[in-house]
């Protein structure tokens, strides 16, 4: 196979398994961009990512909850005047540091693979 059409399969292949101990900065990283709700979110991962990787429901919901537990992010109920109200999340200062420790990981780890890959 050859390089360049490998690295295409591999980008069209994301599995959930590949990103998972990522979750929480993707969503971390959405919600430096403003306060949000569920669908929103997902939406905005899924546009970043090119329609690429899309979370399941359970598991941006499992992970925003946990995160609120842990401080990161706090949540509010939206003052919608049409259609069903909405749970809005936001990042704490406390999540804004996790965000930028995972990110540093995150670079990290990026740079060993690029070493071991190549």
């Amino acid at each position: 196979m050859r390089y360049d059409v490998y690295w295409e399969v591999m980008f069209l292949n994301i599995t959930s398994d590949m990103i998972y101990g990522y979750t929480d900065g993707i969503i971390l990283r959405c919600l430096m961009d403003g306060d949000s709700y569920g669908y929103d979110l997902n939406s905005s991962i899924s546009k970043k990512s090119g329609q690429q990787y899309e979370l399941k429901e359970a598991t941006l919901y499992t992970t925003v909850r946990r995160l609120e537990k842990q401080g990161y992010v706090t949540s509010y109920w939206g003052n919608e005047s049409a259609g069903a109200r909405r749970r809005y999340y936001s990042i704490t200062e406390e999540g804004k540091k996790y965000f930028y420790q995972r990110l540093q990981e995150w670079n990290t780890m990026k740079k060993l693979l690029d070493v071991l890959f190549s």
